[in-house]
């Protein structure tokens, strides 16, 4: 009797758990299949450790080969899905189109960079969403630092060594918080560097982390002041140009870096499926099923799935609530093949880490507030507890910087137009925050 198949598209925190937590449930009674851009799993809250060069790239792509026993990895872009006759089309790594056909699908996309229409953001800004943007982005720091230092304009030497950064949301205040101690770092190595690399943090918000604890806010925003980091709060960019930006309280500050962290909305690929969606996400019952297809379930950012523990909300965009989902989901897949009982999904929150870079983190494990080393313990045990692979690589990485100084190379291997900010559907203002 052939296996039933279960395809999975995606393997960021939604996908990998699913198809993981499926493979060991399955045993051998499913051929699970993951659909991906990358032969990798991608944990994404170290990406700032990369871009200041705490830890290699490397060491926060988990391969999905061998980490996901018994199952199948097919690298390809899902272009199409035909779910009247259940298949999912994909275009391969060198053009080719293809298809797979599904039993059972689960839709794990995703989310990309959030967009505003203002103008100059897609010329001149870069996200920060992937391990293309993190390489590029420690490479631009170190290559304007070296050509700041060779400027005799002391106005040149100040817009290289200025690096604005675009939301003060948790992915921005720990790029601006671990790229103030990087540069910091750099300029000590240089002597005819005489000014000292400026860090700026905007958003329209009133504090930074605004979707955190205030305790956690008002921490790292002391951390913050204290590295001189200029933070900025009610204040973004109205215009961006190829030499500075201006903000919208009518300042213009000259800068060669723009770092574009405000947030991400659901991967437009869902608007493509015909189906029901809530501000982007496609609309699923508390058990992950999307209404009309039983045989279809979303997970992860790109699914607004109901808040049971907050009735009348939909969970939002956290790699806590996508891992968790992703698990439910193959739990309730085995389900519907009659090994075991589907049920809802419902999570209560498990608390924030924020690494600040140094000695200095926020932390709220269970609701209980940390700051500095008490908070650096909690947090660097929560990123090694919830990596899925290369944990000895990455501890190895954080005893070398603590103990040697930190390389200051640019090997210049991702170049700015293959890391563009993407321009498709901007949202407009009003859904900023």
């Amino acid at each position: 009797m052939t296996k039933p198949r279960v395809v999975i598209v995606g393997a960021g925190f939604a996908g990998y758990h699913a198809a993981k937590t499926l493979s060991r449930i399955a045993r051998d009674r499913a051929e699970i299949v993951v659909l991906n851009s990358t032969d990798y799993f991608l944990y994404l809250p170290l990406l700032p450790e990369v871009a200041a060069g705490v830890v290699e790239p490397k060491r926060i792509a988990v391969p999905l080969t061998g980490t996901l026993k018994g199952v199948r990895v097919v690298v390809g872009e899902a272009d199409h899905v035909d779910l009247q006759n259940r298949w999912v089309g994909f275009t391969q790594a060198e053009g080719a189109k293809n298809r797979l056909a599904y039993d059972r699908l689960v839709l794990a996309v995703g989310s990309v960079n959030k967009l505003l229409p203002i103008p100059g953001v897609t010329e001149y800004a870069h996200g920060f969403r992937g391990l293309p943007e993190a390489v590029y982005l420690h490479d631009h720091i170190v290559r304007q630092l070296e050509l700041a230092e060779q400027a005799e304009d002391p106005a040149e030497q100040q817009a290289r060594s200025t690096f604005v950064v675009v939301g003060a949301g948790y992915t921005g205040t720990e790029v601006a918080a671990h790229g103030q101690l990087f540069t910091d770092a750099l300029h000590a190595q240089r002597p005819r560097l005489t000014v000292r690399p400026r860090w700026m943090l905007l958003d329209v918000a009133s504090r930074v982390l605004p979707e955190l604890d205030k305790r956690m806010s008002d921490t790292s925003h002391k951390v913050l002041n204290r590295r001189g980091v200029d933070v900025r709060m009610g204040t973004s960019v109205a215009e961006a140009t190829c030499d500075g930006v201006k903000l919208t309280d009518g300042e213009y500050i000259p800068t060669c870096t723009l770092v574009w962290c405000v947030g991400v909305r659901p991967d437009p690929f869902v608007n493509e499926l015909g189906l029901r969606t809530d501000r982007g996400r496609l609309v699923t019952d508390e058990f992950l099923n999307v209404p009309g297809y039983p045989e279809v379930y979303a997970c992860g950012d790109a699914a607004a799935v109901p808040d049971l523990v907050n009735p009348g909300k939909v969970c939002g965009m956290t790699a806590q609530h996508a891992q968790r989902q992703g698990k439910r989901a193959a739990y309730n897949i085995a389900a519907s093949y009659g090994f075991g009982r589907r049920k809802p999904y419902k999570h209560h929150d498990l608390g924030w880490v924020v690494d600040l870079g140094g000695k200095d983190a926020a932390a709220n494990p269970l609701q209980v507030n940390l700051a500095g080393l008490p908070a650096k313990a909690v947090t660097r045990a929560y990123h090694l507890m919830a990596m899925p692979g290369n944990r000895t690589r990455v501890s190895a990485d954080w005893a070398l910087d603590a103990a040697l100084t930190r390389s200051a190379v640019q090997l210049g291997l991702v170049p700015a137009n293959a890391v563009p900010l993407e321009s498709t559907t901007p949202e407009v203002a009003t859904r900023s925050r």
